[in-house]
């Protein structure tokens, strides 16, 4: 059986933790950043957990993480 492939898009967005979850960067940080305030840029900079119910889906894309 051949290998499975990792999904490369998903490779660059998430990464594992030590306890086995996913990080993820926050979304919104690109542009249109004149209307929100200093706090809130701030604030999307730092990481997230993903969710529970999306482990799954992001386990199934990287199979050797």
């Amino acid at each position: 059986m051949s290998k499975m492939k990792t999904n490369r898009g998903a490779a660059k967005r998430f990464r594992r933790t030590g306890k086995g979850g996913y990080k993820r960067a926050q979304s919104h940080l690109n542009h249109i950043l004149t209307k929100k305030n200093s706090k809130r840029k701030r604030h999307l900079r730092s990481t997230e957990q993903v969710a529970d119910v999306d482990v799954k889906s992001v386990r199934r894309m990287l199979p050797y993480s």
